[in-house]
């Protein structure tokens, strides 16, 4: 019966990981929606700001 649980333990904690990446992409892209339908300039600006720090945030993460 432990062996079953050492197969499973892994294959549990990959489940959990796909399925919570996918809400927090489904999030941003709702996020991402709502700011591209904002007619107010400083939204997209704000926007663009925080795209750009995460995306330098991604590559001296990766480095």
């Amino acid at each position: 019966m432990a062996c079953l649980g050492s197969l499973f333990t892994p294959l549990k904690k990959l489940w959990t990981r796909l399925h919570s990446k996918n809400k927090k992409r489904k999030g941003i892209s709702i996020l991402y929606q709502d700011v591209m339908s904002c007619p107010s300039e400083d939204v997209h600006v704000l926007w663009s700001m925080l795209v750009e720090s995460g995306s330098a945030h991604h590559s001296s993460r990766s480095k």
